[in-house]
Parts: structure tokens; C-alpha cells; sequence
């Protein structure tokens, strides 16, 4: 790895009790909801990232820089704001998507959407779906072992 420090990197906080800390009543009632879908969705058992990212499953990148690391597949967070929403956006699908979704905002990487009754939950379940797909069978390498 070159002189980059990861700064987002799985702890052993319970996703359970992150979810339960959540200040907002809607947003944590949302957080609950996209926890069970994208456990559904994805097949895997959620894990904190940092201190307020919740991620399913995990891909190792290595840029042409030498800079290297492991990141969660797909995932949110339920900011103060905005529920963000991670690794939905890259898959071809996405942008036919993304039309019939509802009320969002694109960030670089991230969905954000102000709270689950401004979108079609549908639509949603079929860009987690696509986008962990594309995220870990296409687009990266394999999680390295252990995370």
C-alpha cells in the first residue's frame, strides 16, 4: 500500500445496536427496513464500517496507484439528513433504475434518498440486487480472507 491511510474499515460494533442509536425516529424506522432488505437481498450478515456505515459483504480494489483495500459491497448509512446508500449505482442497470425509483440524489458513490416512502421499495430491492452483483462478481477482486 502506498502512503494512503483506509479510514473505513470494519469494526465489531453490532449492527443492532447502531440501528437502535439512531436519533430520528423515521430514519431509524428506515434503517431497520433496509437492514432486513439487504440482508435478504445480498445473502450476507451485515457489519459496521466506521462508525456509521452498515455494509453487506466486501470487495478488494487495487488502483493503478498501488493504493489498495477492502470496502463493503453495498450498504447505508442513516445520516442526520439522508439514508446514504452504497454500491448501487455502477451496474449497467442502474440508470433505468435510478428513472423509476422516486424522489433521490446521486452523489459521486452514493444514493441518497430522505426517507423509504419517497421510493418504490421494488425498484430498490432490484438496485441492491444488481449492484451487489456487479460490485462483487465484475467489477473487484475477491474480499481478502477474514473480512
Amino acid at each position: 500500500m502506498t502512503g494512503h491511510e483506509i479510514t473505513t474499515q470494519p469494526t465489531e460494533v453490532p449492527v443492532d445496536e447502531f440501528i437502535s442509536r439512531v436519533d430520528h425516529p423515521v430514519r431509524r424506522a428506515d434503517a431497520e427496513v433496509l437492514d432486513e432488505m439487504f440482508r435478504r437481498v445480498t445473502g450476507q450478515e451485515p457489519r459496521m464500517w466506521g462508525p456509521s456505515m452498515v455494509g453487506y459483504g466486501a470487495y478488494h480494489y487495487e488502483y493503478a496507484s498501488g493504493h489498495s483495500g477492502d470496502a463493503l459491497a453495498a450498504g447505508f448509512s442513516p445520516r442526520k439528513t439522508s439514508l446514504s446508500l452504497y454500491g448501487l449505482t455502477m451496474q449497467p442497470e442502474a440508470p433505468a433504475l435510478l428513472e423509476r425509483l422516486g424522489k433521490h440524489r446521486m452523489g459521486k458513490a452514493c444514493l441518497y434518498v430522505n426517507k423509504l416512502a419517497d421510493v418504490d421499495t421494488e425498484v430498490l430491492e432490484q438496485l441492491i440486487r444488481t449492484g451487489y452483483r456487479y460490485v462483487t462478481e465484475e467489477l473487484h477482486q475477491p474480499p481478502v480472507q477474514g473480512r
